[in-house]
């Protein structure tokens, strides 16, 4: 009895470590997914009290991280700057100015082939304003629409019902209440959507870990990084 206890405090630890392990900055490699941490209040707070999946870590935001011969970008739907091909070091700081951690994920093996294509079309996606209803059109997208749109001819995510009520109550939450009045619209609750915790939440990402606070982003580093992944030739 002792022994099984032992065994189970002993995995407890081990997955406990696992997940607060931190991503280094040359561990990342081109298709990775960077999820944001949410936060408890406005709209943050609010997608992530009706689509939460873990007590303890859930996100509220989602991009894809390109690395090219131009830099390092993160590519993503976002609600302040529509979609974009943003530069990595400033999605980077302006997350951790808002006191969001930021998590990265990777594709399993088997479709890392999809990842050249998806981010192809993502760039085909890019200017288009931010999707603030969550109601699926070819004209607007929000952050995980915009990721599940750019893998979709791979069949990496799903749509699923969209959920707006508040675990709590069981009624739909106060602040979709109050949005969708405004737009003048129902709440679209069941309507088919996505959501950053969904996706985290596939069997075809793996979890790799919480980006390190303690990037240096000089000039120097990201070339070097870039050429170890093979996208500056070395004369």
């Amino acid at each position: 009895m002792l022994k099984k206890f032992c065994l189970l405090l002993f995995l407890w630890l081990l997955c406990s470590c696992a997940s607060q392990r931190e991503m280094a900055f040359s561990s990342l490699q081109n298709g990775d997914l960077i999820f944001v941490e949410a936060r408890q209040e406005n709209l943050s707070g609010a997608i992530n009290r009706v689509t939460q999946t873990s007590e303890h870590e859930n996100f509220d935001h989602i991009g894809i991280l390109e690395i090219s011969d131009e830099g390092m970008f993160v590519l993503h739907a976002s609600p302040k700057l529509g979609s974009v091909r943003q530069p990595f070091q400033e999605f980077y700081r302006s997350n951790l100015k808002n006191q969001q951690n930021m998590v990265v994920y990777r594709l399993r093996k088997e479709f890392g082939n999809a990842v050249p294509s998806a981010i192809d079309k993502a760039k085909t996606m890019l200017g288009k304003p931010y999707n603030s209803t969550y109601v699926l059109n070819e004209e607007q997208y929000y952050c995980s629409d915009f990721i599940e749109r750019a893998f979709r001819s791979h069949g990496i995510f799903e749509h699923i019902p969209m959920n707006f009520k508040n675990p709590k109550t069981g009624e739909i939450d106060d602040f979709w209440k109050l949005l969708y009045k405004n737009f003048g619209i129902a709440v679209p609750q069941d309507e088919p959507g996505t959501n950053p915790n969904q996706l985290a939440a596939s069997a075809n990402l793996k979890r790799l870990g919480k980006l390190n606070e303690n990037f240096i982003f000089s000039s120097d580093e990201i070339e070097n990084h870039r050429k170890r992944m093979g996208l500056i030739r070395i004369e």
